[in-house]
């Protein structure tokens, strides 16, 4: 029994030291005890608020400012001109190869229409082959750069980058390539070629 009293005066001596002491009549109010149950919900519980990642309070990645040539480059890069050039130069690589494959799984190449029997030299075929090839790739460069300046010219002129820049320009290339056939061909190449845009836009987007 002494030995438990002696222990319980000493915790009670300990919590009696810690305790702050009583304010004196008139003297300042000690401060509220801080209580950990608060500052938990502040740091782990429901009202923690959650800091934002945001990298440019870190400074973000410095980068030198651009020179005027680099700028006169960019304005060139993105003018219709050279989108125009840029899409004649695909679609003439791409209309020559599709003129050489068709012309290479075609059996009628390199026959003479006079002499149906005789059979075409490998030089002839390679002829006619090279002659289809450039065909095709004069006919997809043409409308290759006027689809691409038509879309250039209606996306600045409207101000926005949607679809309907792709309908607008299909339609008017379409119609501009069917006219030379009659009204009849150039409504049906507008409409064919606006919904063929459309729907390349579509699969794009």
């Amino acid at each position: 029994r002494l030995e438990r009293a002696g222990t319980w005066g000493r915790v009670s001596g300990a919590v009696m030291a810690a305790a702050p002491p009583p304010s004196a009549p008139g003297g300042p109010e000690p401060p509220p005890p801080l209580q950990y149950s608060l500052l938990l919900q502040h740091l782990v519980g429901e009202q923690r608020r959650p800091r934002a990642w945001d990298p440019a309070a870190f400074g973000g990645i410095p980068s030198p400012p651009k020179s005027e040539e680099q700028k006169m480059v960019e304005r060139a890069m993105e003018s219709c001109a050279f989108k125009a050039a840029l899409a004649c130069v695909g679609g003439f690589v791409l209309g020559g190869a599709f003129g050489v494959f068709t012309a290479g799984i075609d059996t009628n190449v390199g026959f003479d229409p006079k002499d149906p029997y005789r059979t075409p030299t490998a030089k002839e075929v390679l002829k006619d082959m090279g002659q289809r090839g450039i065909s095709y790739a004069k006919n997809f460069a043409i409308v290759g750069a006027m689809f691409s300046c038509t879309e250039c010219i209606v996306e600045s002129y409207r101000g926005k980058s949607d679809w309907k820049n792709s309908v607008i320009s299909g339609c008017i290339t379409g119609g501009a390539i069917g006219f030379r056939a009659g009204l009849k061909a150039g409504v049906i190449g507008c409409g064919g070629f606006a919904a063929f845009s459309a729907a390349i836009d579509y699969y794009l987007r």
